[in-house]
This record gives C-alpha cells, sequence and structure tokens, in this order.
C-alpha cells in the first residue's frame, strides 16, 4: 500500500511515485535532450534506410548470378551441341574423334557446374557422396566397349564447408579427366584424413608412371594450371608420385581440414 504522505520529504503531489524526467530540468539542458533524440532517430532512419539498400542489392546480385548461370549452361549445351553435330558430319574419322571428345569435356564442364551449383545455399557438402556421383557421370559418359572406364571411390565421409567443397570439385574434375586420357581404363579415387595437413585427395591410374623430376609448376597445359590455381585457394599441396604397386601415376592433394568439416 502506498503512503500518500512518505514522500521522503519530496516536492511530489500526493500518489506520485516517479517525476517526469523533463520536469525540473533547466531549459538548456533539456533543449540538448531533445537535440541528442532528434540525432538519435535520424541516424535510426539512415542505419534503416541501408540496410534496405544492401538487401536489394545483394537480392539483384543473385538474380544477376542465376541469370550468369542459367546463360552459362545455355551456352555450354549449344557448345556441345554443335561438336556433336560436327563430329557426326566430319568425314575424317580422326577429326571426328577428336570433336566427340571435346564434346565430352564440355558435357562433363556443365554437368561438373550444375551439380556444384546445386549446392547453393548450403554451408557444407557430403564430399565423398559428391565424387561418388562424379565418377558415376564420367564414367558412363567416357566409356565405351573398346575402352570402358572403371573408377573407385574410397575413403570416409567429409562434410566440407562449400568455399572449399567447390574449388575442389573442379579439382577432383581435371584429375580424374587427365587420369583417365593417360590411364589403360582403372582410376582409383580416394579421401581420407591426413594426420600431417587435414585432408588428403588422391587420383591415381594405371597408365605408364611419370618421368622423373616431373614439375607441375613447369606444365603449360591448362588442366595443370586450373589444379594448381584452385589447389592454392583452399591453401593445400600438390604432391605427385606413382601408385602403390610402383607403376601409374598418383597426384594428392593435401589440404586443411576447414573449420566445420567432419567425417
Amino acid at each position: 500500500m502506498i503512503d500518500d504522505h512518505s514522500s521522503g520529504g519530496s516536492d511530489l503531489p500526493p500518489g506520485v511515485i516517479f517525476r517526469n524526467p523533463e520536469q525540473g530540468l533547466p531549459a538548456s539542458e533539456l533543449t540538448d535532450y531533445r537535440l541528442i533524440e532528434i540525432q538519435l532517430r535520424k541516424a535510426l532512419a539512415k542505419s534503416q534506410a541501408l540496410l534496405l539498400q544492401k538487401d536489394e542489392l545483394i537480392h539483384r546480385q543473385e538474380l544477376l548470378k542465376q541469370e550468369s548461370d542459367h546463360r552459362l549452361l545455355n551456352d555450354l549445351q549449344m557448345t556441345i551441341s554443335l561438336l556433336s553435330l560436327q563430329s557426326r558430319n566430319s568425314v575424317h574419322p580422326e577429326a571426328a574423334s577428336q570433336l566427340a571428345v571435346a564434346a565430352n569435356r564440355v558435357s562433363m564442364v556443365a554437368r561438373l557446374h550444375h551439380r556444384l551449383t546445386s549446392h547453393k545455399g548450403v554451408r557444407t557438402v557430403e564430399f565423398k557422396k559428391f565424387l561418388e556421383d562424379f565418377c558415376h557421370d564420367f564414367s558412363a559418359m567416357s566409356s565405351s566397349d573398346e575402352s570402358p572406364v572403371k573408377i573407385s571411390v574410397e575413403g570416409s565421409k567429409a562434410n566440407l564447408p562449400a568455399t572449399t567443397a567447390i574449388p575442389l570439385g573442379f579439382i577432383a574434375s581435371e584429375l580424374i579427366t587427365n587420369a583417365a586420357k593417360h590411364g589403360k581404363g582403372w582410376i582409383a579415387v580416394r579421401l581420407a584424413p591426413d594426420p600431417q595437413h587435414g585432408y588428403a585427395l588422391s587420383v591415381a591410374n594405371d597408365g605408364p608412371a611419370l618421368p622423373e623430376g616431373f614439375d607441375p609448376g613447369a606444365s603449360k597445359g591448362l588442366g595443370m594450371r586450373i589444379i594448381q590455381s584452385f589447389t592454392s585457394q583452399i591453401g593445400g599441396e600438390l604432391r605427385i608420385d606413382r601408385g602403390d604397386d610402383g607403376k601409374g601415376a598418383r597426384f594428392t592433394v593435401m589440404f586443411p581440414a576447414p573449420t566445420g568439416a567432419s567425417d
């Protein structure tokens, strides 16, 4: 119960507990408070306007990215169609074969791009599953009755951040394409934890061994430059040696385990 007379000697009216903060303030101080309030309201309104502009810019960028991806896939599909048409119409068997190879290569780029962009918005990618799906597509497209391509995918599951998985996907594509080009039809892909670096992705084939002292940095091939560029992007290291039986070639990309990766 409130005692109307127990105000502690204050001049508050009976029944009033708290004073209006603006009452009793000097005019100059009250003016300062009101100016500060106006400035804060203006600053808040400006911040809200900037946030709205930022959201609109992000939305526009996302639409542009979607349009760019759509146009890229359409252009790749047209390129595939033209190469395939030229291959069928060519009267020179060697030229027809080269055009067919080029069409398959562009088709693999299109499939890889589609798989990677399908992970839009996700934070992590189960990369072994990605490798299995990609290798299945690659084997189906690259095999023929005369030269079948068999790819085994081994190792442990790893949920990698998309920022690592996407560059690693392009690395894997180039390594597998190169292994099929120089091998005899068998390719081994392995993704496993590495005690010193974090993870190791290796691709080996059953083709001829690389010459001693082979320097990937001296290679002028586009594929090797792509591999080295993306390896550097994820903070990795590329090593080249022979397969487990001392035959063939094995390319291994060792890279740090990013935050959020799990087996």
